[in-house]
């Protein structure tokens, strides 16, 4: 089996690396500057203990890859990427190759059934950082994260059970789950607050977590109306336990996947697939989503224009809701 890790960044990247330090063939699939640096210093992989520079290969796209029987995606790359990156993946993979949607939001697995036969979500529960080029942190040893999966839409076959085999060995935590989408919604509704962490500076004040509450309430809300199964929050805590410590460090703190797109100047986020499928699914059902909608736009218009994370008060987004 080997890994092509499609999106090298903090997920991919950390993937990457500790599936390269247990002994596993990686390859990753990186762009620009990152993909430079790869390719001439070897990936840094930093956590709160160690720092480890990993001679793992790396290409610009799957067209430069020699593909063979048993190579494995494992999709690392923001919703907003996902198409275009699956149709380079079709077109130099074939559609036989299992895709793994390492990713957040519910959207990703769909859009590669399109292509491929062989899908599966995972959960992605692992802090982990990717603020300049050549260099991924991990916040959380000794277990980098927890990695649940199962195929698309529902079941578990050989291929979940191995993956989830090799990925435990690689210093993750990963359980096979016929109903891996009840667990992924779930994490959509966590990754709701994502959006408010990016915008704001103030992200504890008591105009933040109430607007954090409220876009979890709609969600709430919207996903019973669409008849979408859930798992509980008292589920996913007993699932999460005390597995991972995290410990942030180095003299930027990253914040979520979309405080870090704001910082590294991408020009996009994944907001349209996080809060923005709670107001898809709003509106699919007639029901207001007006917190993840201001969310949502404030998030774009700031990546759009090159504003900086935490640039924004949340008073000032409470009241643009009217209080």
């Amino acid at each position: 089996m080997r890994f092509i890790v499609y999106g090298a960044g903090a997920i991919g990247g950390v993937l990457g690396g500790r599936l390269h330090q247990a002994g596993q063939d990686v390859m990753l699939i990186a762009r620009g500057e990152h993909l430079h640096r790869i390719r001439r210093d070897g990936l840094r992989l930093e956590d709160p203990e160690t720092t480890a520079t990993l001679p793992i290969p790396a290409v610009a796209s799957p067209a430069e890859i020699d593909w063979r029987d048993g190579d494995v995606v494992l999709l690392a790359i923001k919703t907003n990427g996902t198409a275009a990156a699956l149709a380079d993946l079709a077109a130099a993979a074939g559609p036989d190759v299992p895709v793994c949607c390492v990713q957040n939001g519910v959207a990703n697995e769909r859009l590669a059934l399109r292509h491929f036969g062989t899908v599966y979500g995972v959960c992605v529960m692992m802090p982990a950082g990717h603020l300049e080029p050549g260099v991924v942190q991990a916040y959380s040893v000794p277990t980098t994260g927890i990695l649940d999966l199962g195929r698309y839409p529902s079941g578990v076959d050989a291929g979940a059970t191995a993956l989830a085999e090799r990925l435990a060995a690689a210093t993750f935590v990963a359980q096979p789950r016929p109903d891996i989408m009840r667990w992924k919604y779930r994490k959509l509704l966590m990754n709701l607050a994502n959006a408010v962490g990016a915008l704001v500076a103030d992200d504890d004040s008591d105009e933040a977590v109430t607007l954090i509450d409220a876009a979890r309430a709609e969600g709430e809300t919207v996903l019973a109306a669409a008849g979408v199964d859930v798992v509980s929050m008292a589920e996913d805590r007993e699932r999460r336990g005390e597995i991972l410590r995290i410990t942030r460090f180095g003299r930027t703190r990253a914040g979520s996947s979309s405080w870090q797109s704001l910082y590294r100047g991408t020009g996009s986020v994944e907001t349209d697939y996080l809060n923005g499928e709670i107001v898809l699914l709003g509106r699919l059902t007639g029901v207001p989503t007006p917190v993840n909608e201001l969310l949502r736009r404030r998030s774009n218009e700031l990546a759009r224009t090159g504003g900086a994370p935490a640039s924004l008060r949340a008073a000032d987004l409470h009241a643009a809701l009217g209080g």
